[in-house]
């Protein structure tokens, strides 16, 4: 096994070197090619390797290798209404609690499904300043009480920018916790079990404050044994590990496949909990978004196959207007139950509120017009 820096090195990035690991037509390396011109491509060996090249709708390929579906028409490349929630560069406060900060823009994979194609990039010295000034923001707002550092990758940032979050972030007396959002456990697992420097730092930072590493297995065949490594490596040293999956089309829009990657997790010691509904996203809304009242049902088939730890997820949207639960269908009136479980605006704080679907909606109306 090649070390992390070497698969980040040797990462996939052009439709050259795609073509050259698992062989494609000129066509396809043509259209390939093309996409990457708007959206990059790049796929850890690791990665790629998970890929069953034998397969054409491979749901693994399909969350790391370009299709032209993704120059498909429609949607936004801010779904949730993050600009506006934006107070400092980087920094995003739309709940009370919380605030939420875009550390870096690099991640190890680009994922095909990724709803924040729009990050630009920054460097190094850059990403130590806003770390800076989002530490001192946090300080001030005495109704926060967690943190989101997350990107991009959280965890692709250099150990110095990871330690400066933690060292200043753990000294922050009304904060309960601080959350990393990271898919390396997925992407490039040894960039965790293989670096005891990070390691030792939320070892070190974790007797200060709770340290929680969120991160999104979205399909079965991603829980390998490496990324069962980096997680046990995690656990050992007190830092709890919770999953976010993103129902995807083809990748996970079925009850056993979904049920297999929920008990999965579970069994190496990771909590899921939200199972949520892709973003429209320009790029991804047409190739991955599956239909709410479809969603219930593979979500509902899903959890009916999980002990009690499995049950506990929530299907639900990152919505402009808070994160609202998917509950289920009335029978009576065949509405759709939604709940805010986390509001922009107190006057919907835990707000129910039903909604007729036709069957075919993937999203709400960003206004939420009526409700």
């Amino acid at each position: 096994m090649m070390s992390w820096q070497k698969q980040i090195s040797e990462g996939i990035s052009t439709a050259e070197q795609l073509a050259a690991a698992i062989g494609l037509s000129p066509e396809k390396e043509a259209e390939i090619a093309r996409i990457t011109e708007r959206y990059p491509m790049m796929i850890t060996p690791y990665y790629l390797s998970l890929v069953d090249k034998s397969d054409p709708e491979d749901p693994i390929a399909r969350m790391c290798i370009p299709s032209m579906d993704e120059f498909g028409a429609g949607g936004s490349f801010d779904t949730s209404g993050e600009s506006s929630n934006t107070k400092l560069d980087g920094l995003q406060h739309k709940y009370k609690p919380t605030v939420l900060l875009l550390s870096t823009n690099v991640c190890a994979m680009y994922c095909r499904h990724c709803f924040r194609k729009r990050l630009v990039g920054l460097s190094d010295s850059e990403l130590l300043e806003v770390a800076d000034e989002a530490i001192a923001y946090i300080s001030s707002h005495k109704e926060v009480n967690n943190v989101l550092v997350t990107g991009g990758d959280a965890l692709m940032n250099p150990n110095h920018v990871i330690e400066r979050y933690l060292s200043g972030l753990t000294a922050i007396d009304h904060l309960d916790l601080v959350r990393f959002g990271s898919r390396l456990p997925v992407t490039l697992p040894e960039r965790i079990y293989g670096d005891p420097e990070l390691l030792g730092l939320f070892e070190e930072y974790g007797k200060r404050k709770t340290l929680i590493v969120v991160t999104q297995f979205n399909h079965p065949r991603e829980l390998t044994e490496e990324a069962a490594r980096a997680v046990r490596e995690l656990l050992v040293r007190g830092v709890q590990v919770r999953n976010q999956t993103v129902l995807l089309r083809g990748v996970n829009d079925n009850g056993k496949v979904l049920g297999d990657l929920l008990s999965g997790l579970t069994r190496i010691g990771i909590s899921p909990y939200y199972v949520f509904q892709c973003r429209p996203v320009t790029g991804v809304k047409g190739r991955f978004q599956v239909p709410i009242a479809e969603g219930i049902g593979i979500v509902d088939d899903a959890k009916s196959r999980q002990n009690g730890i499995g049950k506990s997820i929530r299907f639900a949207m990152s919505h402009p207007r808070g994160k609202i639960e998917i509950i289920g269908r009335l029978p009576s009136s065949g509405e759709t139950v939604f709940k805010f479980h986390q509001a922009k605006y107190d006057s919907d704080m835990s707000r129910i509120f039903t909604l007729k679907l036709d069957g075919h909606e993937t999203w709400l109306d960003d206004e939420l017009h009526g409700i």
